[in-house]
């Protein structure tokens, strides 16, 4: 009877550690960033009344098994609530998305952007940025 408390506490004692280094592993799983080339947006800073922005989005998941399943893009004006500009339904390792827009001709207004993806087993990942009307 001994042997089996044994055997039963080093079997939890395993899987409590194997869970526990899965969810180490799930949060650099998935990655976003903004192209940084010529012609795209990809830091906080001013935008000219009524100018074509171009942001541009790169994404990756290191599980093939735990695709991209969405990609969400939010804007919020002013600190208000946030609402969805684009949204897209999918299935990826690697995704890249061009949002391109005019700016409002409010100068001042202060527009928020969070692009977000989601994969497979609900994981998020976000990339946001922040532009000011000139």
């Amino acid at each position: 009877m001994n042997s089996i408390f044994r055997t039963m506490l080093f079997v939890g004692i395993v899987s409590t550690a194997l869970v526990s280094c899965d969810k180490e592993d799930e949060g650099d799983e998935l990655h976003i960033g903004f192209k940084s080339t010529v012609g795209y947006t990809f830091q906080d800073g001013t935008a000219a009344s009524g100018a074509t922005v171009t942001i541009g989005i790169e994404a990756e998941t290191e599980k093939a098994k735990d695709p991209i399943i969405r990609f969400n893009i939010s804007e919020s004006v002013n600190g208000g609530a946030a609402a969805t500009v684009y949204t897209e339904d999918l299935e990826a390792t690697d995704y890249e998305y061009d949002y391109a827009f005019a700016m409002d001709s409010v100068s001042g207004n202060t527009h928020a952007y969070t692009f977000t993806i989601t994969n497979r087993d609900g994981l998020n990942k976000q990339a946001s940025l922040t532009l000011t009307v000139e």
